[in-house]
């Protein structure tokens, strides 16, 4: 039975929300295969929540201003704090719909589907911050275009990632 306490999500509420996901499918199932619909749909769900989590923890739980630390670098600016923490939060979010809702196939442990899941997203992180500054400072691309360009290469990474390596379907 699955069933995920630290983000809520039990049978009958996974049942729900792919019943939600589905229903929207139809108009993309010329394109897009169900299982790669949820993981946009699932990817979309996170990245939202992740704007979301971020304006409130900048604006209402940081109100704007910086983080003193008692220990080296001994401050933390208040965007990159936020962006700390909601980073942290949008993790466990992408990790539970990932693993409940759309790679409910995979036989390996919890533990190394976190382990792998995690690496998959520093990597991103890393590649997102070499592309972007290759293209914006090397090839002087408008930076909009370059994070756009850099999210649609790594959303494909990312799938491919999640589906081979962090919930690898063991045949």
């Amino acid at each position: 039975m699955l069933n995920c306490p630290i983000i809520g999500i039990n049978f009958s509420m996974r049942k729900a929300l792919l019943k939600l996901i589905d229903f929207f499918y139809p108009p993309f199932s010329r394109w897009f295969s169900i299982h790669t619909f949820r993981y946009i749909a699932s990817g979309g769900t996170t990245a939202a929540s992740g704007i979301v989590v971020y304006y409130i923890v900048y604006n209402f739980i940081l109100h704007q201003k910086d983080v003193i630390l008692p220990f080296h670098p001994w401050m933390i600016t208040a965007p990159v704090a936020a962006l700390i923490i909601e980073s942290v939060i949008t993790f466990i979010i992408g990790f539970g719909l990932n693993k409940y809702l759309v790679f409910t196939k995979s036989e390996l442990k919890g533990r190394i589907q976190l382990f792998r899941y995690g690496t998959v997203v520093m990597t991103n992180v890393l590649l997102n911050f070499a592309m972007l500054k290759l293209m914006v400072e090397t090839f002087h691309f408008y930076p909009t275009i370059a994070k756009f360009i850099c999210t649609a290469i790594l959303a494909v990474f990312s799938y491919f990632s999640q589906k081979h390596f962090s919930f690898k379907i063991n045949k």
